[in-house]
């Protein structure tokens, strides 16, 4: 429950579930960066391309230019242009040939050489290639190439074959779509985040659906890295705009743990529940792996968790079992978030094992805007007790408060910034198991993060000890874009200790 990254937490993951895309793996506050990453990635994927401004430009050209003003429950009114067009006014029929262009009102738009329909019954058909763009008001963007396809723009409704292209922030491919007012199916699909011409990953479905909420959900499903598959599931969902686990594994180095391979899967079980399971692999020690019985309903969470965990230092845990329920949301309309958590279960760490009992309550403030300058505000109270067989002091209590404050600044798009102060009366002092908290109790922390290049970031974090007045960490990162995935190396200099991992972003 401990992690400075809390302070950060009313912007990111109050009342959510979803892990960083960039995760750092620290304890001096360079989490901070992630949350800047992930902000900026997300500020890039709602940035609309020239095509979709186009679109929406030659929209507001073709209302102006209207012989007569269009009213709420009229037909949608769709202009059509091609280098050669006949019409049969009788019958509605049409044949257009050469950059044919037929934008809709609403939001659509189709592009082909070559295009036929009927007028009045508001149909387009093109059985060579044609090109799709979809840009309505709360529905995903949509951007598809594909052949033999057949609209009804009057209806929305229609199929399109062999095709691809992007929804939302996902990169489709699929043997037939299919265009319902409501919703796309698509058949024998793709879905990845990843754009390069061959994916370095991707996940295929029988079925996908999606629906106007910005949800995608996906029938039969197999994840692939490269040509291979690495994990199969019955059913997956996925929301537009947030971020969801990485199913694809993480590999990395070591200094106290050696080579190591760690993944995650998540089985769905029946509604709210799923099953989820971690492995990890290292040549020094093993084999260690957790599973988890997940329940989730809007702002309660709640986990039976089995197995070993590990913390930012490095520290494992084993739960034998324990459970784990969280309840956060915001404060109605006040920029205050809060959040409730309990845990009780047998802990085991090296020749400790107890009944462990955790209660805390956290609220969080929303990031201040102060000129170029973020305030992220936290504060908490936290109570810990241990019952503890065959030792002189058969419990074990710790109650007490905590408190963040950080000040963070993003100079440009290279560069940011943080430093910040923090108290937990917590701490591996007072408590049975050295397991997320610090030595000590107040710590002041720093940060700064600079793009080197488009593809190369460097970050430094220290971390300094305000009750010895001693610097206790000194982490250094270099991060490095692999296209689809990321490279990160880790030098704690204090420890001198490295570690470098690499893994599929984003998801």
């Amino acid at each position: 429950m401990k992690k400075f990254f809390g302070v950060v937490c009313a912007a990111l993951c109050v009342a959510s579930t979803a892990e960083a895309v960039y995760e750092a793996k620290s304890d001096t506050g360079t989490e901070l960066f992630d949350y800047i990453e992930n902000r900026r990635r997300e500020a890039r994927e709602q940035q609309l391309t020239e095509e979709q401004q186009k679109l929406l430009d030659d929209i507001d050209t073709a209302i102006e230019n209207l012989p007569h003003e269009y009213k709420e429950g009229d037909p949608i009114p769709a202009v059509f242009e091609g280098e050669d067009m006949v019409y049969y006014s009788g019958s509605g029929e049409f044949i257009a040939t050469g950059k044919v262009d037929i934008i809709q009102l609403d939001g659509h738009r189709f592009q082909s050489e070559e295009a036929t329909g009927n007028t009045k019954q508001q149909v387009v058909r093109v059985d060579d290639r044609a090109h799709v763009l979809q840009l309505m008001e709360g529905a995903p963007r949509v951007t598809l190439d594909g052949y033999k396809t057949v609209y009804n723009y009057g209806t929305k409704t229609g199929t399109m074959a062999e095709a691809n292209g992007k929804v939302g922030e996902y990169y489709l491919t699929g043997k037939r779509f299919e265009f319902y007012l409501d919703h796309i199916v698509v058949y024998d699909g793709t879905q990845t985040k990843c754009g390069a011409k061959t994916p370095d990953y991707h996940l295929s479905a029988e079925r996908m659906e999606i629906w106007p909420e910005q949800v995608i959900r996906m029938y039969k499903v197999k994840f692939w890295i490269k040509n291979k598959v690495v994990g199969t599931k019955e059913y997956e969902e996925r929301k537009m705009g947030e971020t969801a686990q990485n199913y694809f594994p993480r590999v990395g180095y070591n200094s106290d743990h050696g080579v190591y391979v760690r993944d995650n899967f998540e089985i769905p079980l029946a509604k709210h529940f799923n099953l989820l399971i971690g492995a990890y692999v290292e040549t020094k020690k093993g084999f260690r792996s957790k599973a988890e019985l997940a329940y989730e309903n809007r702002d309660v969470h709640a986990w039976l968790k089995y197995g070993f965990y590990e913390d930012s230092d490095d520290r494992w845990i084993q739960k034998e079992p324990s459970f784990d329920i969280l309840y956060a949301r915001k404060l109605g309309d006040t920029p205050l978030n809060f959040s409730l958590e309990g845990e009780i279960g047998h802990w085991r760490q090296n020749a400790n094992a107890s009944t462990h009992q955790e209660y805390e309550v956290n609220l969080y403030h929303d990031p201040i805007a102060l000129g170029k300058y973020s305030l992220f505000l936290h504060t908490g109270y936290r109570i810990t007790k241990d019952n503890v067989k065959n030792a002189k002091k058969d419990k074990k209590t710790v109650k007490g408060s905590s408190y963040d404050i950080l000040l963070a600044r993003e100079f440009d798009d290279r560069l940011a910034a943080y430093v910040g102060y923090s108290y937990d009366k917590n701490n591996s002092t007072n408590s049975l198991f050295n397991f997320d908290v610090d030595d000590y109790s107040r710590k002041f922390q720093a940060g700064v993060s600079w793009w080197l290049t488009p593809k190369d970031r460097i970050v430094v974090g220290a971390k300094w000890n305000a009750d010895k007045h001693t610097v206790e960490d000194v982490d250094y990162y270099w991060y490095h874009d692999l296209h689809c995935s990321q490279a990160v190396l880790r030098w704690r200099g204090k420890r001198k200790k490295l570690e470098v991992h690499w893994e599929f972003v984003p998801w």
